[in-house]
């Protein structure tokens, strides 16, 4: 049985090629950190209502040339490979017409996490510090738990500062753009 589940992996890290010839897979969330891959069940529905709500919500605040979109890869570093697959990214209107098969870092203003069952630390330590490291300049963490809140991070240097923790309706900069969101509505119906 482990034959046929380990038949056709690398006996090594990833590669970038390694991850441009996986199969595409609908039924889990894939990600690669420093050449190994993460392999999670795609989250439950309250998750994904939240993540499409936010979506709508950071585009109503954006500037024309920003535009937030849901689960993109976005490369992290090539070698190791580091791919990450953020719930939510806001990046540039010229990247996105560019249509690369995943974003470069660079082109990221701000990632968004949503805590799901699994990923607590990986978003709250890994993702903090690969994103900081990468100079992505924004990062918000999401947890659903009532009530939702938000934890805002901003790039100083080389690491995130902890801007503050928000609940309610709640105002909040990030890509040089104040946001109100009302945290609550990410899970209405």
């Amino acid at each position: 049985m482990a034959q046929a589940l380990t038949a056709g992996w690398p006996h090594r890290l990833f590669t970038l090629p390694d991850w441009e010839e996986m199969p595409v897979d609908e039924s889990h969330h894939i990600e690669c950190s420093e050449g190994v891959l993460s392999v999670t069940p795609k989250p439950f529905p309250r998750h994904q209502l939240a993540m499409t709500n936010l979506v709508y919500l950071i585009r109503k605040h954006l500037p024309p040339d920003l535009i937030a979109l849901p689960e993109v890869d976005v490369l992290i570093t090539e070698s190791p490979l580091t791919v990450r697959a953020p719930d939510v990214v806001v990046t540039t209107k010229a990247a996105v017409e560019a249509n690369p098969p995943r974003l470069a870092v660079a082109d990221i203003r701000l990632a968004v996490e949503i805590v799901s069952e699994g990923s607590r630390r990986t978003d709250r330590v890994t993702k903090r510090s690969e994103y900081a490291e990468a100079g992505i300049p924004d990062y918000w963490i999401i947890d659903l738990a009532d009530p939702v809140t938000l934890t805002s991070f901003h790039l100083d240097r080389l690491s995130y500062r902890t801007a503050e923790e928000h609940k309610g309706v709640s105002s909040l900069t990030a890509c040089g753009v104040v946001f109100n969101l009302d945290l609550g509505a990410l899970t209405a119906l």
